[in-house]
Order: structure tokens, then C-alpha cells, then sequence
């Protein structure tokens, strides 16, 4: 009763000290329960979404004429295979596709766009409810990429031109596909009705096919795989599976889920730092009182449990409501799951997560306080009566000597001498401001990095100014070599370099026998930045991108047996670098290509100086259609760009993370300062200072401060920050990031934000906290 009498008084006397640690350790909790909650939200609902589709194990997606019957046999006679179905898609050039009131069409989209109807037994595409999906003549799902791209809504028309007609679907639902959801995937599938099918294939020729099978048991995928390329069955297009369905789905926000985890990390050390800092400042400021209540005899562990009681009920009411807001900022942070994969149920376990998680910064508030208790050990009764502080040490520095200040601005000088004197006391408050600016320059480095045209590097691909994609279907090869001749003519075109990108079998060590999608050319047209070795130039070398090297536990020098027409074929490993498209599974050789394996082909290509860009891919456009012609800019922005707006919601949140710190930090800090120098401060007022020349003093102290934090945050975030983004990055196959970094964002605009911040902070804390220190007060204590 007595100490809960003591509580209320304490908290009534210090309402701003309590506020700042109250809103402190919500913030953490907030961070940590929202973090887990992301993790679970994006393996629960893709859990449901692979469920509810019936998501195939293998897909061989292939180009031609097939023999069901062929493959019907075979899959009857092989006891791995539970179901299997073939796909028709009618394969459409964009140039044909309105979506909503646009005039104009998809001719510039880099996606394969494919029309399907509704399948029977498996791979079914889901509404937003994660429904399967039924629809009348007339009527059309669009993928969730197109309704956010393009900002397409239920009640929005789709146009098609056939040549001969046009048709007009109206969209009556949002598809989800398991397959091809994400924006990284560049082929999306529009569901119609069978009638509508069968008209539209009356005037569209083009066809593919998904070769799909569902099998006993999914743990026999390696084996399954085996058989198949094995067999005579269709192979003329890459093959996936079920994993590598669960990595591209989860590749986007599972990088914007790394970064997030990555931010709490920091914020957590933060959390620990800044909880010790404000215990310190508690006890400072309680210094007196503490020395009364020794002094009359209470017991150093009842006055310990005055303390803890009091963070204790603090940290309980801020975790608790820092949990109950996380369940409002998860809606934000789980936009993107809840829009491209759903939702799902969870289990109490699962619910419980991240109530868990912030109850782990009670534990951390609650040992941490604990620790910090065992100060009051070495507070003496009657030196705490006498100077009302805990006492501390001052270095002498002779280079700061007064007389060496006469040429300085004196306020300023008497500032920077302070810290420099009392650097352990201020240190504390360097390190936080020193997070501060890693968790607001990461993040912006990252997004940067991103957005930015170079960003091609990671996804295999070399940088130029246009490029050129032509999918398998029929007559292809002729129009690749005449686009390459007509290229090689044209006076604008600077370089180019025609890719084929073919499909080869590889021998693993145990044996078994897996498709790997190589791509061959001449590779130093355009060179990537390889993260180990260089790239291929004899035909027995190859590269391999970072995750396929990974995973078949190769290195420099190691050989890689390719299947070619029946005959081993041993290649040597000469380089290794980054890819987050398709999986992060590709390879590069200079192998001759077999035209009947072929995927797909590219011609990259440099613009001589002073030419259009913009008029060169419209006049391509009109040229080599149906090819995908686009910028290196608009590339990465068709794919990264969905990615890249998460990570700019991340960013936002951190950059107002890291300023909200610094204002709770700051102003809890100069609290205790002002209350540690109270007898300092009247003394220099008797001597003549006045108030605005003391405020001047502080406000130099936190700015030098700051500065010195920013400086080596910056120095930290090009670093390490660097290397710690690439260790996220190596599980979606970029081992090895190079920030690209905007100079005005990160060294001007948010820097001078976060000094303003700070000086504003120090301002309004040193306006109440100096006027109510005077000598006369000094004298009466």
C-alpha cells in the first residue's frame, strides 16, 4: 500500500520523464510484435494460398506441338504421380491488350501475358477471398499484379483486339495465381469463360502449355525430376516446382520482412542502451531522495523494489499497448501479404507470437532495470545529502584550456570542452544518435539502391540502354535473326549483344538428373559484376548465379557435368554472380544452343550518344512486335517496383523511428544534465551568463554530439550496413550489395532533418529546465 501510494506520487511529479520511458519502451514493443506478426502473416497465408490452389509439385511449361496421350501413359505408369493435368494458354502480345480506360496498350509491359480458363482438377486461380473462381461469358479475372499496377477495379473493362474484332470482358474478380503472382514473375495469366476461350482462339493462334503434375508425396520432387527429364516427354520451356514457387512468392516481402527484422535488431540495441540511460537519469535526478530514505533507515532492497515496481507496472501498460497498436500498424505492414497472397488463420501458438515478442522487451525492461539497480550500492547516504548527485569524473585536457577558447566563440567553446571532458557521460547519448542515423541511412541506401538503373546487376543481367525479349512460339527464331540483323544495319545502335537462353540438362553428384536454364552469348559485351571469377570464354567454361552455386556446393575450378544429346559433358566453373530472377537458378556458358531447347531470346543494346531512347523503343516497338521492348529503367521498375514500394513504406516508418528517438532521447538526457548541473548553472548566471548563452552551451554539446553520431553512422551504414543487407539479400541470391547512394538524401536532406530535430528538442527541454535554476536555490540546499 505504502509503495503504491509512493508510485502515484511519482509518476504525478514526473509526468515527462515517465511519458518519454513509457512511449520508449512502446515503441520497442510495437517494432517487435509487428516484425514477428509479418514473418507469421506471410508463412501462414501462403500456406492457405498453395492449399486452396491445389498447387502443382512440377510444371513443365513448354512451346509446340504435345502428345497427351503420351504423356497420359507415362504418368499412369509412374507411381510417384497422384494427378496430372496439361494447360492450354493462349499467349497474347500486349500490343493487342487494353486494361481499363487506357488508350493505350501493353505493347511496352515486360510480362507474357496468357489467357486461361478455370482448371478442374488442380492449379486453380482464387479471388480475393481465396475462392475459386467461376465466371460467366463475357466476364474476366485480372491478376492482383495488373489491378495494383494499373489500378484496375471490379466493373473495368478489359479490351482485346483480335485483328478482326474486338473484344470486351468485363472484370468481375481479382485473381491470385500461386504460380505467378509476384511482379518478378514476368508471365501473368487472365482467367475468361470457356465460350469466350474458344472465340478468342478462333483468331489467336499462338498457344504454350503447363505441363503440371500433383505427386504422392512432395518429398520425392528430386526423384520425380529425374524421371521426367529422363523421359521423351515435352521439354521446350523451363521447369519448376513447388519450392521454387514458395521462394519467388515470398521473395518480395520476405526481403521487405528481412529488413524489418534487420531495423529491429538495431532498435533493440537502442533498447537496452537507452533503458540504462534512463534509469541513470532517474536515479541522478532521485539522487536526494535516495539518500533520505537511506538515511532513515529503509532497507537498500525495499528501496530497490520502489524502483523496479514502478518499471515494472511502466513497462507492463507500454507493452501492452505497444502490442495492441501492432495489431493497427500489421494492416500497413502486411499490405502487400493481405493483397497478392490473403489471409489466413493462425494458431494460438502462432497468435500468441507477437504478444510474445513484445513481452520479451518487458523481460529485457525488467532484468535490464535490475542490473542498473545495483547503482545504488555505491550511493552513500550522507554524499548524496551533500550534492544531491552520484558523483562523476572530469578528465583535465590541456588543449582545452580556457585561454585557448578566446578566439572561439566562447558558448560554442564551453560546449565542445564539456564533452570532451565528460566524454563517458555523454557517450551513451553519441552511440544512441549514432543509431538513429543507421536505422534512417539503411533503409534510404537500400530503396535507393533499388530504384536505381544499375540494380539490372543483381537480376543476371548486364546494363544497357534497351532490351529486347523474344518468348518461344512459333517462327521466333527467324524473327531473332532478322531483329539482329536489321540492328546490326542501324546507324543509332552503338553495340548489341543476342543472347539465348536454352534449357540443358545437369547431372548432380548423386546421380540424379535436374534442368538448368543457361544462357549463351558473348558475355563481355555487357559484363556483369561477378561476385567470384570472371566469365565464361572458352565453351567448357560456365558461371553460375549464387544460389545454383550454393546449392550444388560449387566453387571456382569445379567441374559441372552437362547432359548434352546423351553424351557427359564436364564444364568448368569459372565465375559466380548474382541473380534474383527466376529463382536465382541460371547459369552462363558459351555453349552452342540446341534451337529445340530454346526459352526464350534477348538482344541487350547500347545507343550511340545524343539518341532518343524513348523514340528508339517506340520505333522497336512498332518494329519487332510482338517482342517485349523496354528501357534498362522501366525493366527494373516493372519487376523491382512492387518491391520497391514496400520498401519505401519500410523507410518511412524507420526515418520516423530514428527522429522520434532522438527527440525522446535527447530530451530525457538534458533533463538529467540540466538536473545533474544545477549548481553549475547558477554559478555561471551569478558570474554574468545569461540564458540564452547557457541554451547556447547545450545546444552546441548536442549538436557536436549528433554530428559526431551521424558521421560514424554514415561510415557504419557504407560498410557494414552494407554487408549486413547483403547477408538478407544471399537468401533471395545477391550475395554482395554495392549501395548506390543518392549524396542529397543521405548527407544533406536527412542529415540537416535530424539536426533540426535535435536542436528544436534541445531548445524546448533547456527553456523550462535552466529558468528554474538560480544561486539562491544552490545557497537554501
Amino acid at each position: 500500500m505504502i509503495i503504491g501510494r509512493m508510485l502515484r506520487k511519482d509518476f504525478l511529479r514526473k509526468k515527462l520523464i515517465t511519458i518519454v520511458v513509457f512511449a520508449f519502451i512502446f515503441l520497442a514493443a510495437l517494432l517487435a510484435a509487428s516484425g514477428t506478426n509479418l514473418i507469421i502473416e506471410l508463412g501462414n497465408s501462403l500456406n492457405v494460398l498453395f492449399t486452396r490452389a491445389n498447387t502443382p509439385h512440377f510444371v513443365q511449361m513448354h512451346t509446340g506441338p504435345l502428345d497427351q496421350a503420351e504423356i497420359d501413359s507415362w504418368a499412369a505408369a509412374n507411381d510417384m504421380v497422384a494427378d496430372q493435368q496439361t494447360v492450354e494458354m493462349i499467349t497474347m502480345d500486349g500490343s493487342n491488350l487494353y486494361l481499363g480506360e487506357s488508350e493505350n496498350p501493353e505493347e511496352n509491359s515486360i510480362m507474357d501475358i496468357s489467357f486461361v480458363t478455370q482448371n478442374e482438377g488442380f492449379d486453380f486461380l482464387l479471388d480475393l477471398d481465396n475462392n475459386i473462381i467461376q465466371l460467366s461469358p463475357g466476364e474476366i479475372a485480372v491478376p492482383v499484379y495488373y489491378s495494383q499496377q494499373r489500378d484496375l477495379a471490379i466493373g473495368d473493362e478489359v479490351r482485346v483486339h483480335t485483328g478482326a474484332e474486338e473484344m470486351i470482358f468485363a472484370i468481375t474478380a481479382i485473381s491470385r495465381d500461386s504460380q505467378m503472382n509476384p511482379a518478378i514473375v514476368h508471365s501473368k495469366r487472365f482467367l475468361i469463360h470457356e465460350q469466350d476461350y474458344a472465340n478468342l482462339r478462333e483468331y489467336i493462334a499462338d498457344t504454350e502449355y503447363l505441363v503440371e503434375f500433383r505427386l504422392v508425396d512432395d518429398s520425392q520432387i528430386s526423384a520425380f525430376v529425374s524421371a521426367y527429364q529422363a523421359s521423351d516427354l515435352p521439354k521446350a520451356g523451363p521447369a519448376v516446382d513447388k519450392g521454387l514457387f514458395r521462394t519467388i512468392n515470398s521473395l518480395s516481402d520476405g526481403l521487405v520482412a528481412g529488413v524489418v527484422i534487420l531495423m529491429s535488431m538495431l532498435l533493440i540495441v537502442i533498447a537496452i542502451l537507452s533503458l540504462r540511460f534512463t534509469l541513470l537519469a532517474t536515479i541522478e535526478e532521485d539522487t536526494k531522495e535516495i539518500g533520505v530514505m537511506k538515511a532513515i533507515g529503509i532497507a537498500r532492497s525495499d528501496i530497490k523494489r520502489i524502483y523496479l515496481a514502478k518499471y515494472v507496472v511502466m513497462g507492463a501498460a507500454a507493452v501492452l499497448l505497444g502490442y495492441l497498436t501492432s495489431l493497427l500498424l500489421n494492416q500497413v505492414l502486411s499490405a502487400n501479404v493481405l493483397l497478392y497472397i490473403g489471409s489466413a488463420s493462425k494458431s494460438v501458438l502462432q497468435a500468441a507470437l507477437p504478444l510474445i515478442a513484445a513481452c520479451s522487451i518487458f523481460l529485457i525492461v525488467t532484468m535490464s532495470c535490475v542490473a542498473i539497480l545495483r547503482r545504488f550500492n555505491r550511493i552513500s547516504a550522507v554524499e548524496a545529502l551533500r550534492s544531491g548527485s552520484v558523483g562523476e569524473s572530469m578528465r583535465s585536457i590541456p588543449l582545452l584550456n580556457l585561454k585557448r577558447g578566446r578566439a572561439l566563440n566562447i558558448n560554442a567553446y564551453l560546449g565542445v570542452r564539456d564533452v570532451l571532458q565528460r566524454s563517458r557521460l555523454y557517450g551513451l547519448l553519441a552511440f544512441v544518435f549514432f543509431f538513429c542515423a543507421v536505422i534512417i541511412l539503411i533503409p534510404i541506401h537500400f530503396l535507393t539502391t533499388i530504384q536505381s538503373p544499375t540494380f539490372i546487376s543483381y537480376m543476371g543481367i548486364g546494363q544497357s540502354d534497351i532490351r529486347i525479349d523474344l518468348r518461344q512460339s512459333e517462327g521466333v527464331a527467324d524473327r531473332f535473326e532478322s531483329t539482329i540483323a536489321y540492328l546490326t544495319d542501324d546507324p543509332d545502335v552503338a553495340k548489341l549483344s543476342p543472347l539465348v537462353t536454352s534449357q540443358f540438362t545437369v547431372m548432380q553428384s548423386d546421380g540424379a538428373l535436374e534442368t538448368l536454364n543457361i544462357e549463351t552469348g558473348d558475355f563481355s559485351l555487357f559484363p556483369l559484376d561477378y561476385v567470384k571469377g570472371t566469365a565464361p570464354q572458352q565453351e567448357h567454361e560456365i558461371a553460375l548465379s549464387y544460389l545454383n552455386a550454393r546449392e550444388m556446393e560449387k566453387r571456382i575450378g569445379d567441374t559441372v557435368t552437362l547432359v548434352i544429346e546423351g553424351q557427359e559433358r564436364e564444364m568448368v566453373v569459372s565465375g559466380i554472380y548474382q541473380d534474383v530472377t527466376n529463382g536465382g537458378r541460371t547459369a552462363k556458358a558459351t555453349l552452342p544452343y540446341n534451337p529445340q531447347t530454346v526459352l526464350w531470346y534477348i538482344v541487350n543494346l547500347n545507343l550511340v550518344s545524343d539518341t532518343d531512347t524513348e523514340e528508339k523503343v517506340l520505333e522497336y516497338s512498332q518494329l519487332f512486335a510482338p517482342a517485349r521492348i523496354t528501357d534498362t529503367a522501366g525493366y527494373v521498375s516493372q519487376t523491382m517496383g512492387n518491391t520497391a514500394q514496400q520498401l519505401k513504406t519500410v523507410t518511412v516508418v524507420m526515418v520516423v523511428v530514428g527522429l522520434a528517438l532522438s527527440v525522446l532521447i535527447t530530451s530525457l538526457f538534458l533533463m538529467m544534465l540540466i538536473t545533474k548541473d544545477s549548481n553549475q548553472i547558477a554559478i555561471m548566471r551569478s558570474l554574468g551568463f545569461s540564458l540564452r548563452n547557457i541554451r547556447t552551451q547545450y545546444l552546441t554539446r548536442a549538436l557536436f554530439l549528433l554530428v559526431f553520431g551521424i558521421v560514424l553512422g554514415t561510415l557504419f551504414s557504407n560498410t557494414l550496413g552494407q554487408q549486413l543487407v547483403s547477408v538478407v539479400m544471399s537468401l533471395q541470391g545477391a550475395s554482395r550489395i554495392r549501395f548506390v547512394i543518392d549524396p542529397l538524401q543521405a548527407y544533406v536532406m536527412y542529415p540537416l532533418l535530424l539536426m533540426l530535430t535535435v536542436a528544436v528538442t534541445t531548445i524546448l527541454s533547456t527553456r523550462t529546465g535552466i529558468k528554474e535554476t538560480n544561486i539562491a536555490e544552490m545557497i537554501m540546499e
